[in-house]
Formats: structure tokens, sequence, C-alpha cells
């Protein structure tokens, strides 16, 4: 079974899959993903540097240097996008191959609603805090502005859509115990799914 997480930025999707992972649920974190991606070595910097010079050096991506140029261009944006979302996909193919024997995994997708891959899930997990708190998080960010963050938000779906579209929404802005308390109900009810489907399946 694929439980699919996401939330917008700042939601604390991150701290739910470690959660999760503390839950012995194998969690893939697409945002974990594109750090290694990006870092020291990282597959994907021969690309980044070949479409956007400068940008990369023996520390990995220059991420304020990188963010220069592609925020607010759509056409930098997506020749970004072009070379990090097919290595992600084949980190999470590998992900899911390497788990295929557990009864679940959780799919930590921040787009998992925008991209489609809600699609390819079992089970949908929304993180979602007070706007207070994300616009605190996400400002805390090094670099951060209020501009990009608007910018970011006007990309992602809204919380409210989000959290219509879910089978379970974990709030995160009212510490961690609540949180918990939100992952082991949405383990639970996975496990019931997985539970019925068998039963289905010996009728």
């Amino acid at each position: 079974m694929r439980i699919g997480l996401t939330g917008s930025i700042g939601m604390g999707k991150s701290r739910l899959a470690r959660m999760f992972a503390h839950a012995h649920v194998p969690a893939f974190d697409a945002d974990a993903e594109v750090r290694r991606l990006q870092g020291p070595g990282g597959r994907a910097l021969g690309a980044i540097e070949a479409a956007f010079p400068g940008t990369t050096g023996p520390a990995g991506v220059d991420r304020a240097a990188l963010g220069a140029r592609v925020f607010g261009d759509a056409a930098a944006l997506a020749r970004l996008e072009a070379i990090l979302h097919p290595e992600v996909a084949a980190a999470q193919a590998r992900f899911l191959q390497r788990h295929r024997s557990r009864p679940m995994v959780v799919l930590d997708v921040p787009l998992l609603f925008e991209a489609g891959g809600w699609q390819r899930c079992d089970f949908l997990v929304v993180a979602s805090a007070p706007a207070r708190v994300q616009r605190a998080r996400v400002l805390a960010r090094p670099g951060m502005t209020g501009a990009r963050f608007g910018a970011i938000l006007a990309a992602q779906m809204p919380d409210c859509e989000k959290r219509a579209r879910a089978d379970l929404v974990i709030e995160t802005g009212r510490g961690l115990l609540v949180s918990w308390r939100g992952v082991r109900r949405a383990v639970r009810a996975a496990r019931a799914m997985l539970a019925r489907r068998g039963k289905a399946r010996n009728r």
C-alpha cells in the first residue's frame, strides 16, 4: 500500500515522514532526494551546471544563485524540473523495489496533487498548519523572502483544497504529540484498508 504524504511549503510533511519511519513504515522523501541530487557529488550537478552555468561548485548547487536564475522565470523553472523530476522518479522506483515486501510505504511528495502522483497512491495524508505558523516557518529559512514565499504558494494547490481531497489531515501546528497521534491514526487506517482488501481477495 502506498500512503501519499503531501502538504504545502512549511506544513511539516518532512517531519511527518520521519515519524512514519519511526513507526516502521519506510518513507521516501522527495525533497531529501532533490537535496542529494544537488549536493556535493550529486547526480544532477552536471546537467544543472550545463543549463545554468555558474550555479554549482564543490559544495554542490549554490541554492541562492540557482534560485535567482529560476525565480519568476517559468521557462527556466521548467528546464530545472526536466532535470530533477526524472531523477527523483527513478529514485522513488528504486525505493519501491527495495521495499516491495513491506505491507505499506510512505511517498512524501510536495506536489503530489499538482503533478498527478496522488493517482498512484492508495491513501492520501495531508500535513497542514495555520497560515501564520506556515509563514513563520518558511520565512525562517535562509534566503527566503516574502516575495519568494508568495510565488511558491501561488504555484501550489491551496491548503484548503488539499485538505478536502485528503483521506486524513494531520495537524502539525499543535505540537509533536498531536502530529504523532495523526501518524499512528494514518497507519491504523492503512492497515484496516489492507485487511479489508485481504478479506475481499479471500472471498
